[in-house]
Formats: structure tokens, sequence, C-alpha cells
């Protein structure tokens, strides 16, 4: 069971300083393209993941590894790929890489890839139900040996008494070692951001049913004028 960082009492935090720990830090990902009210949303954000990570290390010790989603590979290579994959992540962790941490290796390339082409396949937009529900059934079952594959990889690398940060997308369905303890980094602005993205979400669809409603008005009175 995960933590929250502002729950976590100093007893609670000594209790703990001999096990397994990850930091599973929530993946927000940096687009260029965004509104200038998103993009200081999503640096804040980072601001305060940074703030609170350092809050956690001063109590439980720095991190000893880095996992990140999407990279397949460690060491420098790794924080390459990381840099490309989310600047805005790899901001907040390169003054821990410059300070010794290690780039870990988190994904498995081959599943990595097959997941990231079944979500592709599933965000055209597919029109027939049948090619739909062989795409959903091959993405659902590589998702399941990918989060296995994950659980397993962290399970694998994280040495006894280390730390760790996790940066990933939530809803991922990891289930973790039960001997690792989650620290779930909170920060006050990821609520922020939801709400945000779900507004705008909202906004867009109340606009798209207006002109579908205008669409069908404008039709009606041209079959009414005939």
């Amino acid at each position: 069971m995960a933590e929250q960082l502002g729950k976590i009492e100093k007893p609670l935090a000594e209790k703990f300083a001999k096990g397994r720990r990850l930091f599973f830090v929530p993946l927000i990902l940096s687009a260029v393209e965004a509104e200038s009210e998103l993009q200081q949303k999503v640096g804040r954000y980072w601001d305060e993941v940074e703030s609170q990570l350092g809050n956690l290390e001063s109590r439980l010790g720095a991190v000893d590894r880095i996992f990140h989603e999407w990279v397949a590979v460690e060491g420098p290579e790794g924080a390459g790929v990381m840099e490309e994959v989310n600047p805005s992540s790899y901001r907040v962790m390169r003054p821990r890489i410059e300070a010794g941490t290690v780039v870990a290796a988190l994904e498995d390339q081959e599943l990595l890839a097959e997941y990231l082409d079944w979500n592709r396949c599933l965000s055209v937009g597919l029109q027939s139900q049948k090619v739909f529900k062989i795409v959903y059934e091959g993405f659902s079952e590589v998702n399941v040996k990918r989060n296995e594959a994950l659980a397993k990889r962290i399970d694998e690398t994280l040495g006894e008494g280390e730390k760790a940060i996790l940066l990933m997308r939530e809803g991922h369905h990891i289930q973790f070692p039960p001997d690792i303890e989650v620290f779930y980094v909170s920060p006050p602005s990821l609520d922020d951001i939801k709400r945000w993205v779900r507004d705008r979400e909202t906004r867009y669809e109340r606009e798209q049913e207006a002109e579908e409603e205008d669409r069908s008005n404008e039709g009606r009175q041209h079959g009414s004028g005939d």
C-alpha cells in the first residue's frame, strides 16, 4: 500500500530504513504545443515533485536507481532516452544522475514496442467492430504481460536496502513485490492539472454537441425549404 508523502511521520520513515523503497512519481508528459496555462501548471507540478522528493530523500537517504516508463536501456543511454521522452522529468532527475544515481532499464524492448503499436492502432478510431475486438484483445494481452515484466524488472533490479524513483503514468495496475514499500509522491498541482484537463474535455464535448446540433438544424431548414 502506498503512503502519501504528506502523511509520513518520522517514526514511520525510520521503520522502513532498512527495506526496499520505491518513490512513485506520476508521469506528467510535457507537450510543446500545449496551451501556455497548461505548460505553467506542468512546470509547477515538476517543481513540487522535486520538493517532495527532496523531503523524502532527506528522511530516507538519496536514491540509488531511477526507473522511467518507456526506458528500456540503462546508464547514460537510458538518461538520453528519458530526456527525449519527457524533458521535464529529466530536468528533475538530472542532478541525481550527475551525482551518481543509476538510470535502470525498466522496459522490455519487445513488449514495449508491441504495447505502443497496439496503442497506436486503438488511437486511430477503428470503424470495424471485428477489427477493434482483435486490436483490443491484442492490447489487453500485451498490457498484462508488460505490467508483469515491469514488476519483475523492478524486483530483480532493486537490491536490499536500496531506494529508487519510479516515474510512470497513473493507472498502470502493476503489482509491486510485497516487500517493497511504495511512497506515492502527490503534489497539490497534480489535481489541478487533472481538473484543467477534465474542464477542457467537457468544453470540447459541449462544443462538438453544439456544432452537431447546428448542422442538424441547418439540415432541417434546408429540407423544409425544398
